[in-house]
Formats: C-alpha cells, sequence, structure tokens
C-alpha cells in the first residue's frame, strides 16, 4: 500500500523547514527561456503542471553572471530586472506544498563565444574542456573571483525576495564551482588552486557569501543544498577520495543538503572498475549524518525509488520519469501504480508541458532513454557505471 512507502514521510531540515515527502524534482534542462533569460509563458505552464506532487522542486539553472549562462535558452538571475519573472517562477513552482528550489550556477568553461555573444568564456585557468569543438577558456583575475562570489550572494537575495523556499548551487557536472576544485581546470598556484584544499576555497566562499545573504534577508527555513559529481575521467581530474575529503568539509558548513548528481543511482567508481562499492554508499559513510543526502539516476519505479530511501539515503530525485509522468506522486498516493506512464509519445508533448526546444534538447542528448512509445527502448547500459549521456536526471 502507499502509505507504506517511506518516500512519502515527511522530513523535516535542521533548519526548521519540513518537506512533505521525499520524492525531488530534480534540476532539468528545459532550454525554453528567453534569448535574453527571462522566463516564458512555456515554462510557467511547465513549472505549475509538474509541481504539486513531489516534496522538491529544483528548477532548471539560472545563472548568475553575464559570462556564467551556458547554453541558449538559459534563465537568468544576475538582475533584478528579472525579479517579476522570477516570482512568478517561484509561485507556479510552489502548488500543493511543494518547496520551489532554484538553482544557480555559473557555466564556466562549458560555455562559448557564440552563446556569450562573442565574449570569451572564463574558468580558474586556461584550459580548455576535453569535449568536441570546446573553446578555450580565460583564467579568472583575483578580483573576477569575488566579483563572481558576490553574485552568487546577489542571485540568492534575488531568490529569497522572489519567494522560493531556497536555492542549489550546482557544483556539478563540470560547470565552475566544479572547475574550481577540479585538477584538470585549475591549474592555479594562487588562494584558489593549487592543493586539494585551496582548489576547495571557491566553493567554500560562495557557501560563506550565500549563509551571510539568507541570514541577512531570509527567515531561518530558507534552504540551501549543493549539488556535486562524485568523478571525473579526465587526466587529471577528480577521483572519489578527493570528493569525500570535499564532502568531509561541506558536511560541517551552512548547507542543508547535498545532491549527488550521477546517470545511475548505485554506479560504481568510473576510474577504479575493480571497487564494486556505490558511490553513493562511500558518500554516506562519510557524511555520517551530518547533513541530508538526494540520489539521482535512472530512478522511475515506487520500488526503485523506496530502494533509496530504505538505504539510508534521506531524498531520491526522479527525473526524466517525472517528464513522462507529472503525476507518479499523486497516483502513488492513491493506489494508482498501474497508471503511472512509463512512455512517453511526441503526440502528447503539450499535454505534458515540454516545449519544442526542450523536447529537441532530450531528444539531442538522451535520444532512446526517454522511452518513446513508438521506438525501440533504450540500452540501459549507457548510464550504469559509465557517465550518462545527461548527468543527474
Amino acid at each position: 500500500m502507499a502509505v507504506n512507502y517511506q518516500f512519502l514521510k515527511p522530513f523535516t531540515f535542521s533548519n526548521g523547514s519540513t518537506v512533505k515527502n521525499r520524492i525531488v524534482i530534480p534540476p532539468m534542462t528545459e532550454a525554453s527561456g528567453f534569448e535574453e533569460g527571462s522566463i516564458t509563458s512555456d515554462e510557467l505552464k511547465y513549472f505549475r503542471m509538474h509541481s504539486g506532487g513531489a516534496g522538491l522542486f529544483v528548477s532548471p539553472v539560472a545563472y548568475v553572471s553575464k559570462l556564467g549562462k551556458g547554453f541558449e535558452g538559459e534563465l537568468s538571475i544576475d538582475d533584478d530586472r528579472y525579479m517579476p519573472g522570477l516570482t512568478k517562477m517561484a509561485n507556479a513552482m510552489k502548488q500543493n506544498g511543494t518547496k520551489a528550489i532554484l538553482q544557480i550556477f555559473h557555466a564556466g568553461r562549458m560555455s562559448n563565444s557564440h552563446i556569450l555573444r562573442g565574449e570569451q568564456a572564463v574558468s580558474a585557468s586556461a584550459v580548455a574542456a576535453e569535449r568536441p569543438n570546446a573553446e578555450t577558456p580565460r583564467a579568472l583575475s583575483d578580483s573576477e573571483i569575488e566579483t563572481i562570489i558576490d553574485d552568487f550572494g546577489s542571485a540568492t537575495k534575488r531568490a529569497i525576495l522572489a519567494g522560493f523556499d531556497g536555492i542549489e548551487l550546482h557544483g556539478a557536472n563540470t560547470y565552475l564551482l566544479q572547475q574550481f576544485f577540479s585538477p584538470h581546470s585549475n591549474r592555479r598556484v594562487d588562494k584558489w588552486g593549487g592543493t586539494i584544499e585551496k582548489r576547495m576555497a571557491f566553493a567554500l566562499a560562495v557557501i560563506d557569501k550565500v549563509h551571510e545573504v539568507v541570514k541577512r534577508y531570509a527567515d531561518k527555513s530558507f534552504v540551501v543544498g549543493y549539488r556535486i559529481s562524485p568523478e571525473e575521467i579526465e587526466k587529471p581530474g577528480i577521483r572519489i577520495n578527493d570528493t569525500l575529503q570535499f564532502i568531509n568539509v561541506l558536511a560541517d558548513r551552512p548547507i542543508d543538503y547535498l545532491h549527488i548528481s550521477m546517470g545511475y543511482a548505485w554506479r560504481t567508481s568510473l576510474n577504479d572498475t575493480e571497487d564494486q562499492e556505490p558511490l553513493i554508499n562511500k558518500i554516506k559513510k562519510e557524511v555520517a549524518g551530518r547533513v541530508p543526502l538526494i540520489s539521482v539516476g535512472s530512478i522511475e519505479t515506487p520500488a526503485e525509488a523506496e530502494k533509496v530511501i530504505a538505504s539510508g539515503i534521506e531524498f531520491v530525485a526522479i527525473g526524466r520519469e517525472i517528464l513522462r509522468e507529472p503525476r507518479w506522486v499523486q497516483k502513488v498516493m492513491n493506489d494508482d501504480e498501474q497508471g503511472i506512464r512509463y512512455t512517453i509519445s511526441e503526440e502528447d508533448l503539450d499535454d505534458l508541458g515540454i516545449t519544442p526546444a526542450m523536447w529537441n534538447f532530450l531528444i539531442v542528448r538522451l535520444k532512446s532513454a526517454m522511452h518513446l512509445s513508438n521506438q525501440p527502448d533504450y540500452d540501459a547500459g549507457q548510464f550504469i557505471n559509465k557517465l550518462a549521456p545527461h548527468e543527474g536526471a
């Protein structure tokens, strides 16, 4: 019976904020904003349609600085002029008690001069990503780093004033927060790079700035989360032992949860194939209950979600499946699991609030992993124990 699922039970963060259940909608790129960063009516429709069931709804990412934009159709939170749209967005996401969390980031080197309208992308160091057609970024100066830290603080203030219940710092998926921690993208020898402790410094400074802003402008129930990718495959790159050291520090910082971004929730090491312990279990042991965890990656059924919670993880995020079935939680609660849709038809996209721009992104990046109803299904092996075509959903 639905009433016995642990993932339907509420959870109260240490700051006093109570979430009605343990299901999270993770941040998913929908690429449906206006060219200059404003929210569209299509996006508001999407947010309203997918809210109401999950306890936490983490938004698609918004960039905090002009040079932080990572892709077309992305939301901006770098200026007060976006406040009316952000306020509408927060209201749309807060249906039936769902908590609205705004994810914020700076793309760093995961952008390019086309997206930045002729400007060169920036990063910790002038090292290109190991991706096709990647451009070499410009290394940030010390003063520019301090400005970006302030930009994260300003974005947090705007999120508070717009009515969001929290923010999530996007420190995963190779964006700027991760770029400073990575030995591949960070070759600095100043206070922002070199040792592993110095490579943590940028992320910790951002967290401290956000905490300062929250204390000044929000009530104590405002949630601050941090998303992290546990490994990189580049050489040099982040390895799980690096991440465990970082997480040990993060767990004692003023954050309310850690969101572990992977394409498969039970993935083992990408670099040490002999180690068969799931990375999420290693992280859980390192955290030792100091901060709640969100696990994500190819979770579709109630049984799969329950397995995550039963393992001692506080929250489970359901991404692609929520796109196919916006009322997943409601159907579980009403003992209607047989009515849950696990495939998607292109004929139903408008009814699901999926825009042509979002659908194009999904098909290009994920292809058959969306479980298209009239096409052969995907190879699950593309997500298990390797980098997924798009991590974190």
